[in-house]
Parts: structure tokens; C-alpha cells; sequence
């Protein structure tokens, strides 16, 4: 796998001076974690669900959910099942693994988690974990403790990806007590543990509320506090921190390839900023862009995806600029180890070593994962080249 994977490697060259790394579902947790970049949810019931995971991994994405929980009806779990498995299957069978994103299942209950993985038989192989719904520390204990043994029986490492969605988690007087058990669970289960989701749609829920396209999720201050808070307890850049992935984004146009006929054509011909910026402001984008903005200054790496035209904005605006790499490497030089302050290569900016350094460190990490652009290469020529 290889975050840009779909470009020639011509085009490739051409926009980025250090390309993404190429790496397997078998990579260092730390780098997987990274990688995940947009994670585009399905739900299990699709017809056609192992084309439909080609077809997005050959467009850019890089790790999938596969939903037997909200994006379906109570009665449909049993016929979502038997079609995951199904579809798996097949797939395992087309010995097509190279092309496969990293997939996960998010399950409803504990047993199912078992259940699957002795049903998949060998096509557990193409399974990289499950994503575990509405998580707190007594409810997420039956699902790890399942994930270990589904792990033991077939042999393969599992991850866990917790969903962090439900109301004692939004509420001021049980928050604290309730981050503060998911901290010992999940900290006690570290190994399996790949990241931490947001489940802001459920917060909202709580309240009746729900955001406009023009409204980030910072712009609801219930669900900016309950960011804030996670990130504070469960996102520390001291060695006990997880990833946490940015929240859903719940618009987009009915047609599939929104983004094609505007970014190909007057808007990037014209190459006027602001011809751009109303591009994408007219297909309902410019919250989009705002909020991965945001996610990243808040802490956060990744997104939750409900559409695939939302890959592309999420995977090429985590490309490493010029500019932060330079600035993040000039921070981690060897000889300046004992601290001291620099100026920029930029000659923009202040780098103070000693309190820049794990921002330096992730900084690098995520350039690793995502590339690093050639200095003049913007956002919207990632952005461009991402669109397929």
C-alpha cells in the first residue's frame, strides 16, 4: 500500500519532494496508525461490496470500514453478515491482497467479532481489526477481551479501533469519569489498540442538534469541549497518547466525482485562488476543508469518511508542506539537541527546538506516511491530482 499510490509514478515525482512511504497491513502500529488517513465507511450490505473496495483502493483509499452497526437496520444484521463474509471470501480468492486496503469491521456486540473471524476462515487474512462502537471501559473490556481470543484462534494480529460516541462521554458531570476508565482499558490493552474514533454525530444526537455544511465541528462548542478533552486525556505526545481521528463529515453532492468538472477545468486553468476557492465553496466543500484544517491543530490525524469524494481533500491536506519539513528537520538536527531558538529556512517563523520537537517528530512521521510536496506545490495541486 502507498498513499498516492493511483498517480504515475511520473506525477508523483513531479509533486512531491520526498514521496509516501510503501507499506504493508504487517507495518509498526504506530506507522499504521498514520496511514489510515481518510477511512471511508460502507456498509456491509452492498451488493457489491468487494468490487466497491477495489474500485475505492484503486482511487486513493487506504483503509475501509466495513459497518454491520448504524449504517443498518436491526434487521438486516444477520443477511449483512452472511454478505460480508461472502464477499470476503471472494475476495481472498481473486489472490489480489496487494490491492486491498486495510479493512476493518465494526461491529454491535462482542460475539460477533469471534463469530467472523471463525466463519471467514482464511480470508481473515484480509482483515486488519474491528472498529468497536459507543466505547467506554465497562463496555469496551467484552470487546477487547473477544478481539484476544479471535486473535489467538486464527493467529493473525487484530487491532481495535474504539469509537468514543456515547452520552457519558458528552456529559459534563460523568465526562471525566468516563474518559478516565477508557484511558485504563485502553491503555491496558496498548498493543491492540490502533486509534481512537469520534463518534460526533451521537454527540449531537444527544442534544437535537446537527451541524450546517457551513459549520465545522469546532463551531458546536458541546462537541469542540468533548475534542478538546479527549485530545487532552488520550492524545498526549508523551509516549501515553493514542491517535485520534478526526470526526465525520456528514454532506456531499449526489454525484460521485463532484470534484472533476471544476477542478479540471476553469478553476485550475485559471489558477486565480480565489476561482478555486469558489469551486469548491459551490459543491459544498469549504466546511470540509475548514474542519481537516482544524482536526490537525486540535490534534487530530485522519478522518472518518462517509463518501469518497472526501478522500482526496483529507489524504492532500496531510501532505507535509516544503515549508514544514523544513522547519521540522532543521527542529530534530542531532546538534541541536541541548535546544536554543532558529529562524526558519522560510525566514517566517521562530523554531524554539525544545518545545517544537514532538510537533517535529509527528510532523516527519506524517511526511513519511503522506509525502512531502516540492516547494511551490500547493494543497489544490494535491488536491487535483488526488481526484480520479
Amino acid at each position: 500500500m502507498r498513499h498516492f499510490r493511483h498517480l504515475t509514478p511520473e506525477r508523483r515525482s513531479a509533486l512531491f519532494h520526498r514521496e509516501p512511504a510503501e507499506f504493508t497491513a504487517e507495518a509498526p502500529t504506530a506507522f499504521l496508525a498514520a496511514a489510515l488517513g481518510a477511512t471511508l465507511y460502507s456498509p456491509a450490505t452492498r451488493p457489491a461490496l468487494a468490487d466497491d473496495v477495489l474500485k475505492q483502493a484503486a482511487r486513493g483509499v487506504v483503509s475501509m470500514v466495513l459497518c454491520l452497526e448504524d449504517s443498518i437496520s436491526d434487521g438486516e444484521v444477520p443477511q449483512a453478515e452472511e454478505n460480508l463474509v461472502d464477499q470476503l471470501r471472494w475476495l481472498a480468492g481473486q489472490e489480489r491482497d496487494d490491492e486491498v486496503p486495510l479493512l476493518f469491521v465494526r461491529v454491535r456486540e462482542p460475539g460477533q467479532i469471534e463469530d467472523l473471524v471463525d466463519r471467514l476462515g482464511p480470508a481473515v487474512r484480509l482483515l486488519s481489526g474491528f472498529v468497536l462502537p459507543k466505547f467506554t471501559e465497562d463496555r469496551g473490556i467484552p470487546f477487547l477481551e473477544a478481539l484476544a481470543g479471535a486473535e489467538a484462534a486464527c493467529g493473525r494480529r487484530l487491532f481495535a479501533m474504539p469509537v468514543l460516541e456515547s452520552p457519558e462521554l458528552l456529559h459534563r458531570e460523568s465526562r471525566t469519569g468516563t474518559l478516565t476508565g477508557i484511558a485504563r482499558v485502553v491503555d491496558k490493552y496498548r498493543d491492540r489498540v490502533l486509534a481512537l474514533r469520534l463518534g460526533v454525530t451521537d454527540f449531537c444526537s444527544a442534544y437535537g442538534l446537527r451541524r450546517t455544511p457551513e459549520m465545522t465541528a469546532y463551531d458546536v462548542q458541546l462537541v469542540a469541549s468533548v475534542i478538546g478533552d479527549v485530545v487532552n486525556m488520550l492524545g498526549r505526545a508523551d509516549g501515553t497518547g493514542f491517535t485520534v481521528t478526526g470526526p465525520v463529515w456528514e454532506y456531499f453532492r449526489p454525484q460521485e466525482r463532484m470534484f472533476k468538472p471544476q477542478l479540471r477545468r476553469s478553476p485550475f486553468l485559471s489558477g486565480r485562488a480565489e476561482d478555486i476557492r469558489t469551486a469548491l465553496i459551490e459543491h459544498d466543500m469549504d466546511g470540509l476543508l475548514r474542519e481537516i484544517e482544524l482536526d490537525r491543530a486540535n490534534g487530530l490525524l485522519g478522518k472518518t469518511c462517509i463518501h469518497p469524494s472526501h478522500v482526496a481533500p483529507v489524504h492532500a491536506l496531510s501532505v507535509v508542506s516544503h515549508e514544514e519539513f523544513c522547519d521540522a528537520t532543521d527542529v530534530l538536527r542531532p546538534e541541536r539537541g541541548d535546544g536554543g531558538v532558529l529562524r526558519s529556512a522560510y525566514t517566517n517563523k521562530m523554531n524554539e527546538v525544545k518545545p517544537h520537537r514532538a510537533w517535529a517528530e509527528r510532523t516527519l512521521l506524517r511526511g513519511e506516511v503522506f509525502g512531502v510536496a516540492r516547494e511551490g506545490v500547493s494543497f489544490v495541486e494535491l488536491l487535483a491530482a488526488g481526484v480520479k
